[in-house]
């Protein structure tokens, strides 16, 4: 699997549409088949790619572990905090409604390369999951789609808009 995060700019009708299915396979599918196809191609602008910078960004943003409720908002609820839409093994999808996206709007924007620095050495070498990614080159990449982010979650707040963070597993 890639493990490839990305963050979509949602309107409400959008989240209404992907909240109204009962099943995780039609809330995917709607994603992948809806949302992606829609959004690659008509609004670029709406999307942020994160590669596979997203596990040690939120860890960098928390408290350098991997879960769904740590550290503290609003940096929390940039890549997993939020509403959980997905429960299945294979896919991440949390939501963050328009008042959380501007709260995360004004923290990101503060985020210096220092502070995320400071936010990644957190990570602990012991942790099986992220330990063998632990690197300057790492960090550096983590850094690069984090701050191509930023612009991102300032338009999603200037638009009153919801986010979904996405990756499959």
């Amino acid at each position: 699997m890639s493990c490839l995060g990305v963050l979509f700019s949602l309107d409400e009708k959008e989240v209404e549409k992907l909240k109204s299915y009962d099943a995780d396979s039609e809330r995917l599918e709607y994603l992948q088949h809806g949302i992606e196809e829609i959004y690659f191609e008509k609004f670029p602008d709406r999307i942020a790619e994160l590669d596979k910078s997203w596990d040690g960004l939120h860890r960098s943003l928390t408290d350098g572990k991997y879960g769904f409720n740590n550290g503290e908002f609003p940096l929390n609820h940039v890549i997993l905090g939020g509403e959980i839409l997905y429960n299945g093994n294979d896919y991440i999808m949390t939501l963050k409604c328009p008042k959380e996206v501007q709260e995360i709007a004004k923290a990101v924007k503060n985020i210096t390369k220092e502070v995320l620095k400071k936010g990644y050495e957190q990570i602990s070498a012991d942790d099986e999951d992220y330990a063998d990614f632990i690197s300057e080159e790492d960090f550096q990449y983590t850094w690069d789609w984090f701050s191509n982010s930023i612009a991102f979650w300032e338009l999603a707040a200037k638009e009153n808009r919801y986010v979904l963070f996405t990756a499959d597993q």
